[in-house]
């Protein structure tokens, strides 16, 4: 025991006398978990629009009045032709254009339906389908009220009938804000970088300049020298969450609903398959630049894409959504959300933390014995 806890006092001190890397360690966390969560909103919030009216009549104008006093959307040009707003749609300007055709005042009189011509700019396929759920909504609202006031200007009296209205709850995320969903996955995304890599990286060094061979003729048993490498990176790793969850706290006001101390704990199972990739990339590795690139295109941009961090899992191909069920970071996005934004304990997400368990133990084993093994 003494021999492990002298080699995590190594360790923490060679960190020590890096004072960049510590650092980094723990303030590029922080940094990094504001940039994104300010940076990842996928809110559609402020629509720039081009408007060619070729009507150009009192009605016309209210019917624009209406959408552009909606906050989803904002006009930024008025054109007189085709060419003008395509070049708008072209160049960034706006994503929708909206075309009013020039009988529009006089078809609403006769009680004949109108055609608005409505154009979108789809290289942003998520954002345009958003913008028109926004606009046949309001359009919708804006005819039900035409028609109403047609009927009263009649004198006749409109009959209510029967409906079902339904009313929306949105729970946990009252908002339905995408930064709220991002950020606990972030937390997430950061630990598996600071274990992953720096575990990585750290065993390597130790080989690259040669005091690894040193340790080896040292009456030091491997799996010593394994935990004594390990568990200051996953000391390090719980430190740099306790950070990231006070300043998702502070600075997002996000506050964990569920219990700190199972938060803790499934990260500790979490935190078992990144040391043990970590372990995997070091005995594959001759160099550190060798090290990094494994680790960063090989283990880590997989374990984002396919861990459901960004894109749902359930839209991926099927083949695909086999393969995620050996991404540990899968089970611990389910786990980080439900906890911080639902909740949940234990009951609700045993199948995840059954799972990170095997893969930890399973991936920490092998690598282990893989390391053992290059240092016989």
């Amino acid at each position: 025991m003494k021999t492990i806890l002298y080699i995590i006092i190594k360790e923490l001190l060679q960190l020590k006398r890096d004072p960049k890397m510590f650092a980094i360690i723990l303030i590029a966390p922080v940094i990094q978990l504001t940039f994104l969560g300010y940076a990842v909103n996928m809110d559609v919030e402020k629509v720039a629009t081009v408007v060619f009216n070729q009507d150009k009549t009192i009605v016309s104008r209210d019917f624009l009045n209406n959408l552009s006093g909606n906050r989803y959307f904002e006009f930024v040009d008025y054109v007189d032709n085709y060419n003008d707003l395509q070049n708008n749609i072209d160049n960034g300007t706006a994503s929708l254009a909206l075309v009013i055709p020039n009988n529009f005042e006089k078809k609403l009189q006769l009680n004949k339906p109108i055609s608005i011509q409505a154009i979108f700019d789809g290289s942003d396929g998520n954002k345009a389908s958003i913008t028109a759920g926004y606009l046949q909504k309001i359009v919708g609202e804006y005819s039900i009220k035409i028609i109403k006031s047609r009927i009263q200007k009649g004198g006749k009296n409109i009959i209510p009938i029967g409906q079902v209205t339904p009313e929306i709850r949105a729970w946990y995320n009252p908002e339905l804000s995408t930064r709220v969903y991002m950020i606990p996955g972030i937390v997430g995304l950061l630990l598996s970088i600071i274990t992953l890599i720096l575990t990585s990286l750290a065993i390597v060094k130790e080989r690259e300049i040669g005091t690894l061979e040193q340790i080896i003729v040292t009456p030091i048993k491997p799996i010593q020298l394994i935990l004594g490498k390990l568990i200051p990176f996953a000391i390090l790793g719980f430190v740099a969450v306790i950070i990231v969850l006070l300043a998702m706290t502070f600075i997002f006001g996000i506050t964990p609903r569920g219990s700190i101390l199972f938060l803790f704990l499934s990260t500790f199972l979490y935190i078992l398959s990144t040391l043990g990739l970590g372990l995997f990339v070091s005995t594959v590795s001759k160099t550190q630049q060798q090290a990094m690139m494994l680790a960063i295109f090989v283990v880590l941009m997989p374990m984002i894409f396919l861990s459901g961090f960004a894109f749902p899992i359930e839209n991926m191909p099927q083949i695909i959504q086999a393969i995620t069920y050996i991404i540990p970071l899968r089970y611990f996005m389910t786990i980080i959300r439900g906890i911080i934004l639902k909740g949940v304990g234990f009951y609700e997400v045993w199948f995840e933390l059954f799972m990170l368990f095997l893969i930890g133990v399973t991936v920490l084993t092998l690598s282990s014995l893989r390391f053992k093994k290059r240092m016989d």
